[in-house]
């Protein structure tokens, strides 16, 4: 999954410390073979957003640098401005793709606390998510 295998030698030692940190939450539901595939899968996929957001520069006042700069540029308009069309294009989402987009995008959620709380399934929550963020899109390219 890395293509680097010394950067796949670490990931494999950070799996088996996480394998001794949560071995007590196997249920022997299936198989552990099973169990450890999907905690490794899980804790290099977790390597990757973490390295993404690791190799983006930022400036002292926390603002992507080089990203920033571009995106300023090309808009030329304050920063407040894109947090204002945001907040109206999530105010025009429909009351329930804006709820679980707030509950778990904004708010920090997981999908099973969202369906509890609003008494749905995960699914539920999972589609009315992806909704909200396909229409957010929409609503977002309108304005630029």
């Amino acid at each position: 999954m890395v293509a680097n295998p010394t950067e796949a030698e670490d990931l494999t030692q950070e799996v088996y410390v996480q394998l001794f940190r949560k071995i007590g939450s196997f249920r022997g539901e299936s198989a552990f073979t099973t169990w450890l595939h999907r905690l490794t899968v899980n804790h290099v996929l977790m390597h990757f957003r973490k390295r993404g957001v690791r190799m983006e520069k930022t400036t002292e006042e926390g603002e992507i640098g080089e990203i920033q700069d571009i995106l300023q540029s090309a808009s030329e308009r304050p920063r407040f401005v894109d947090r204002i069309a945001l907040d109206k294009a999530i105010s025009e989402l429909p009351p329930g793709y804006r709820t679980v987009f707030v509950l778990h995008d904004i708010e920090g959620f997981e999908h099973e606390e969202v369906a509890d709380m609003l008494g749905v399934s995960v699914g539920t929550s999972k589609s009315q998510l992806h909704k909200a963020r396909m229409r957010l899109r929409e609503l977002l390219n309108k304005k630029v």
